[in-house]
């Protein structure tokens, strides 16, 4: 269940970063990835907004730029670029169905606190 690579930013050498990927999301990444013929896994990142200040940002990872960091997690490659790593280092992603509607869910170790809808949280 772990994907760890060595960690870059913001840890002392030795130090590892990890973002992991629960079965159901590595299904579905992989799922979506073989429908769409192309791409190298899936990229996370953060973007200021939402009512909590940072939300997740999630597509498909086309290319692996120089300072990305790059995680294996079931078989599927996570991409993370410098910036949103130490925000999300930790994370637990989850892809969840509750009747009609599906997503990926985000457990944060570094979310101090979330909106009522789960699409932006605080540190």
């Amino acid at each position: 269940m772990l994907c760890i690579a060595e960690g870059r930013i913001g840890r002392k050498q030795g130090q590892r970063m990890a973002i992991l990927l629960t079965e159901s999301a590595a299904d579905r990444v992989r799922s979506h990835l073989s429908q769409r013929g192309t791409g190298l896994g899936l990229r996370i990142g953060i973007k200021k907004t939402g009512c909590s200040g940072f939300a997740y940002v999630v597509n498909y990872a086309d290319e692996i730029r120089p300072d990305d960091a790059v995680f294996e997690a079931r078989g599927v490659k996570v991409v993370v670029d410098p910036m949103s790593l130490p925000l999300i280092d930790g994370t637990l992603v989850d892809f969840v169905r509750q009747g009609l509607n599906e997503a990926f869910k985000f457990q944060n170790p570094k979310a101090k606190g979330e909106c009522g809808c789960g699409e932006s949280f605080n540190v």
